[in-house]
């Protein structure tokens, strides 16, 4: 990773993982809805072997009702755990603010992919760029409220 890839933008890395979600979790919102001057919200799915609730901070765009999440793990050669835990129980909830709602989780399919990766790239850029560090396919996962 380098601030020399045509495209990326360096994020500042203050407020992430577990103090992010904890942070995020005692004010509602107030604290880490925005990060690097994008919207975030929470996820929790269930762990796939353990069965207990996992939760993750990210970045999401909107179509319609939907948010968008992309399971890019900065262009790492394998899905993130939450895509994987997600695949296995595709009922999760996410908060956004001091909103929970109760979601179900997809992957966008190939036909509807290009749209929905415009969505999310002009939320967060840098996705382009992580997509070019790997070979695999980035998912975008939707998000429907149940």
């Amino acid at each position: 990773m380098s601030e020399r890839e045509p495209g990326y933008k360096a994020p500042d890395l203050g407020l992430v993982g577990a103090e992010h979600v904890r942070r995020y979790q005692e004010t509602g919102g107030e604290v880490g809805y925005m990060w690097n001057g994008v919207p975030t919200l929470l996820l929790t799915t269930t762990g796939r072997r353990s069965g207990q609730p996992r939760t993750s901070a990210m970045i999401f765009g909107r179509d319609g009702d939907d948010y968008l999440v992309v399971a890019s793990m900065g262009g790492a050669p394998q899905h993130p755990q939450w895509y994987r835990n997600l695949e296995a129980t595709p009922e999760a909830e996410i908060q956004v603010r001091a909103e929970h709602l109760p979601v179900t989780a997809r992957t966008a399919s190939e036909d509807e992919r290009p749209r929905l990766w415009k969505i999310v790239t002009e939320v967060w850029p840098n996705y382009d760029v992580y997509q070019s560090r790997t070979e695999r396919r980035i998912p975008v996962v939707v998000l429907s409220p149940t």
